[in-house]
């Protein structure tokens, strides 16, 4: 009996071990599966992670917590260790989703999924204009933008001089990723640059014999002069006229740039005496580069500029924003007046 009971007594010991053994697997596979695989993330709407290029693992984990991404940081980290993200850390943006676990979280993360953001830019004149809107949508610093603008072997690589390489940045909307340097978003403009100027745009410049660097420093200026994009063709085929025959461009926005102030509503003859290259009163041709970054619409306004006789054109005396074209100067100077009238009227002196 002794041996009987001690013998049932072992078995009782091994089916207990194994049970145990079991339900402590169970137990672990349960939390693991919870901590894995169940949703970590409610959020109204969607959020998003961003990683800057250089952060560690706790840089990481505070941004989550600092914008309450997960429900349980804890099991996200233990996770995320498991995972072995801790030393795979990718910089970017990425897209954080409802009902996600941490199993996919840690995965996107991982496999630097990330989300395109939209970049725009439009209405920029000068470099750090530009600088100063891209650096808001990509990780890239204005200052790192503006260094690479200012680089002296930075226009030559692109194909530019300093004085055109404005152009070469086509104000639109781009996808691109957040964690985008410098160097990165100039390639990618330069890219840009190069589609843009399809075969049909090349062939209307070399119609109208002007490269490409000329045709965008003609359609800034014509962006210049007016907002009404109805209108552009026209304020074009002045400018054109005025090039075939070998007159100065006189356009007022030329000097407002090289005075450096796009305030003046009112351009007096002592700002005409300024000494500059983009003083078009003063030399003949187009001026040595872009005085901003022309639009698209701009662009196309100049290569499908009209065709007609005027030399000459001011702004109407109704301030409607619309101008008026003349094909003599005696014709002009009766349009200037009435708008000088209607300035003094209004006292607009400056």
């Amino acid at each position: 009996m002794i041996r009987k009971y001690t013998k049932l007594n072992r078995w009782y010991y091994i089916i207990g071990v194994i049970t145990l053994g079991v339900i402590t697997l169970l137990v672990f596979g349960f939390n693991y599966y919870n901590r894995m695989y169940r949703s970590n993330v409610e959020l109204e709407k969607d959020k998003l992670l961003y990683i800057a290029t250089g952060s560690d693992f706790n840089a990481v984990v505070d941004s989550i917590k600092r914008n309450n991404l997960v429900v349980d940081i804890e099991s996200f980290t233990r996770s995320a260790k498991s995972l072995g993200y801790i030393n795979r850390i990718k910089p970017g943006c990425y897209g954080i989703k409802s009902g996600m676990s941490n199993r996919s979280l840690v995965r996107m993360l991982i496999t630097a999924t990330q989300s395109p953001v939209k970049v725009t830019f439009n209405n920029v004149r000068i470099p750090e204009q530009l600088a100063g809107k891209v650096s808001h949508q990509i990780e890239a610093d204005s200052i790192s933008i503006i260094r690479l603008f200012k680089k002296s072997d930075t226009p030559e690589n692109y194909g530019f001089n300093d004085k055109t390489l404005i152009s070469m940045f086509i104000p639109n909307t781009y996808e691109f990723y957040w964690n985008t340097d410098a160097e990165s978003f100039f390639e990618r403009m330069k890219k840009e640059h190069n589609q843009f100027w399809s075969k049909e745009r090349d062939e209307k410049a070399k119609a109208i014999n002007l490269k490409r660097e000329e045709i965008s420093t003609l359609a800034s200026i014509v962006e210049e002069e007016s907002n009404k994009r109805d209108e552009r063709p026209r304020i074009a085929g002045v400018y054109i006229n005025r090039l075939k025959r070998s007159m100065p461009l006189q356009a007022d926005p030329t000097i407002k740039f090289a005075l450096g102030d796009f305030g003046i509503k009112r351009i007096l003859t002592k700002h005409l005496e300024i000494k500059s290259p983009y003083n078009t009163y003063k030399d003949y041709g187009l001026p040595p580069g872009p005085i901003c970054c022309p639009s698209i619409s701009s662009i196309d306004a100049v290569l499908n500029h009209e065709n007609h006789q005027y030399l000459y054109f001011c702004a109407k005396d109704d301030f409607s924003g619309y101008h008026v074209f003349a094909r003599t100067l005696a014709e002009h100077n009766r349009n200037a007046n009435a708008y000088q009238r209607a300035l003094n009227k209004e006292r607009i002196y400056r």
